[in-house]
């Protein structure tokens, strides 16, 4: 008796079974053309938004290795030139204020990854201009110094601690 509950029981649940995978074809053989259209659209666009998503990311991934490369290189030029200067071969001239200040708002604006466009609009200062600051051919103002400091991320003062620190490393 109790054997023939079981196998009932086991028939009932096939059916059960059965019943749901049919309700799952049924529901896919109700859907119109337009419906059916629909879902392969909305399938198709999470296709292509996965596949933009590597593209950024492969990217931003490449991006990533170029700037470590150029940090390495940067590092590589400045050991080298530090070298130089423990030999000496001072066949550096002397640098004036104007210059140090010019080599640190460069270096600063590049470390951001910054270009001088986005610094200028920032600062309010023409493009040409702070060009010709960074090239050290230009005397820029109290006043445009401490603008393009703040547009750079520091301060007026942490901009000048460098500029100190950067002219002290070259008398060393």
């Amino acid at each position: 008796m109790e054997a023939m509950t079981r196998e009932s029981e086991r028939r009932d649940q096939d059916v059960v079974r059965v019943g749901a995978v049919a309700a799952t074809a049924a529901r896919k053989r109700d859907l119109t053309p337009a419906q059916r259209r629909a879902v392969m659209f909305a399938q198709q666009q999470v296709i292509m938004a996965r596949a933009a998503k590597k593209a950024k990311d492969d990217r931003q991934a490449a991006l990533s290795r170029m700037w470590l490369e150029e940090d390495a290189e940067h590092e590589k030029t400045a050991r080298a030139s530090a070298r130089r200067r423990g030999e000496g071969d001072r066949a550096l001239h002397d640098v004036s204020l104007r210059e140090a200040i010019g080599h640190v708002l460069r270096d600063l604006r590049t470390r951001d990854r910054k270009t001088l466009r986005e610094v200028s609009e920032k600062a309010g200062v023409s493009l040409g201009y702070l060009s010709e600051v960074e090239r050290g051919q230009k005397e820029a103002s109290s006043e445009l110094l401490s603008s393009i400091s703040e547009a750079l991320g520091v301060s007026t003062a942490q901009m000048l601690r460098m500029v100190a620190h950067y002219l002290d490393s070259l008398e060393v």
